[in-house]
């Protein structure tokens, strides 16, 4: 049928697959079945390997040490962290503004890049998803473990409490519980339905009774019938459109936290879209240290292509720039402001007891990413991979300098400290760091880590019986 086709519309095809001087999409001589093959059979005839068995009993032993950290502060309490006055937020609030940003790149991927139609978004949406509901699942612990009575966390929600206690609607960080947990929810739910044509590919390929009934039940009984394609592509859409204003407005509200507030270095309205940025900037981070080894170890190299891992490093570049920018401008509102606090914050910053944490992010997130300027180094994915740690950690250092510099030093000397973090602090971050691992592990052994039907909607094949169709 291949051959009907006029070989004008062939060369159309694969010019909507790839513009002059861009890496492809898809790699050449991709076919349905080989797509299909490629990504099922990593899941359902791929063998426990070494490498992914060391790798998951790694990120095991680190989720057994946050279990022995959170069991040991339930019978301690909150002092077993390095907070103290006047440094109430510590680690715990570092690592939720730091995770819950990792998770923004995931919906900014499946969502928004979905209703932009670029098509480059295919082959990393899946992982990117998953990403994103397991960096949340990492940042709702945090605010639980802070509040020193965890079990007291659901006074949060406005449950019908004959006690008359009630959230106070006016603080921000009640605004935090409703916009993360609606994030959560349309997140999960987004990734569940694009899961779901997947999943009945996989219920079809699977050879055990037991394997092919629970695809099944999962794949809640599609049969890629027309009128199941429809709804799901309405269905579809609409979830990305409300999660397109999520992205934007969960870590706004986060901001909020600091910006409602009178502390100096927080009280700025430059933090809202700075924190969004900064979200994109670190997710995009993580969706390449993600990408680069699962695409290694599993031989995707013809899905994920070079033009993913540029692609992403451009957004990385464009968003260290806004980045850049909010830290400019945050100094000079700081100078230009007239408020002695605000210049004693900048120049405890600069030249303070944690001096050496605000040198190192501006290296980490303003001059190291200046690199990705160079083609040769954009395009090398070896560089990708450590300056996306860089970028990673740079993210980290910069909520550390937020929160710590600006609280170690109150507007009274005589309530000075020096915040110094226990190894309780240490061992909660590295062990949601091992949880998340872990549970990116499970997720590519378990489900297809690569949209099956959307990648074959990018192969020339598709396009030829597109026209046939017609």
């Amino acid at each position: 049928m291949a051959e009907q086709i006029p070989q004008e519309h062939k060369l159309t095809t694969l010019e909507v697959l790839t513009l002059p001087g861009e890496y492809p999409v898809v790699a050449p001589g991709e076919t349905f079945d080989s797509v299909t093959d490629t990504i099922a059979d990593a899941v359902l005839k791929r063998p426990i390997g070494l490498g992914w068995l060391g790798g998951f009993l790694f990120a095991g032993f680190w989720v057994m040490i946050l279990l022995i950290a959170v069991t040991y502060l339930f019978f301690r309490g909150v002092g077993i962290f390095g907070i103290m006055i006047p440094v109430a937020w510590g680690f715990c609030i570092i690592n939720f503004v730091w995770w819950i940003g990792i998770g923004h790149a995931g919906t900014l991927i499946s969502a928004i890049l979905l209703l932009l139609k670029q098509s480059w978004r295919n082959s990393i949406n899946r992982f990117a998803e998953a990403m994103t509901l397991f960096a949340v699942a990492c940042a709702g612990m945090f605010p639980i473990l802070h509040l020193g009575r965890p079990w007291l966390a659901y006074w949060l929600f406005p449950y019908p409490s004959s006690m008359g206690v009630w959230p106070q609607f006016r603080s921000p960080l009640v605004w935090d519980v409703f916009a993360v947990s609606t994030y959560a929810t349309i997140s999960a739910v987004f990734w569940y339905v694009g899961l779901v044509p997947d999943l009945a590919t996989m219920r079809e390929k699977a050879k055990h009774p037991l394997t092919k009934k629970l695809y099944g039940i999962l794949a809640l009984g599609w049969r890629g019938s027309a009128r199941h394609w429809k709804r799901y592509e309405s269905v579809y859409l609409l979830l990305a459109g409300l999660a397109t204003p999520l992205v934007l407005s969960v870590h706004t509200v986060v901001s909020f936290d600091f910006a409602i507030a009178i502390v100096p270095g927080w009280h700025t309205t430059i933090f809202p879209p700075y924190f969004v940025a900064g979200a994109i900037y670190s997710g995009f981070a993580m969706v390449l240290v993600l990408a680069i080894p699962i695409r290694k170890y599993y031989h995707l190299e013809n899905l994920i292509t070079r033009r993913h891992l540029e692609n992403s490093a451009k957004v990385m570049l464009a968003t260290g720039l806004i980045v850049a920018y909010g830290y400019f401008f945050e100094t000079f509102v700081g100078l230009y402001a007239g408020s002695t606090y605000e210049r004693f914050m900048l120049q405890n910053r600069w030249f303070g007891t944690y001096a050496p944490l605000y040198w190192a992010l501006i290296v980490c997130n303003i001059a190291i990413p200046q690199l990705l300027w160079i083609p040769k180094l954009r395009k090398n994915i070896g560089f990708l991979f450590v300056i996306s740690l860089d970028i990673l950690i740079g993210m980290w250092l910069e909520r550390f300098v937020i929160i710590i510099t600006s609280l170690s030093r109150d507007f009274l000397p005589s309530s000075w400290g020096v915040y110094v973090p226990t190894r309780w602090d240490w061992a909660v971050l590295l062990g949601t760091v091992g949880f998340f691992s872990a549970c990116m592990y499970l997720f590519i052994r378990i489900m297809p880590s690569i949209s099956i039907f959307e990648m074959r909607t990018l192969l020339p094949e598709a396009e030829v019986a597109e026209v046939h169709a017609k």
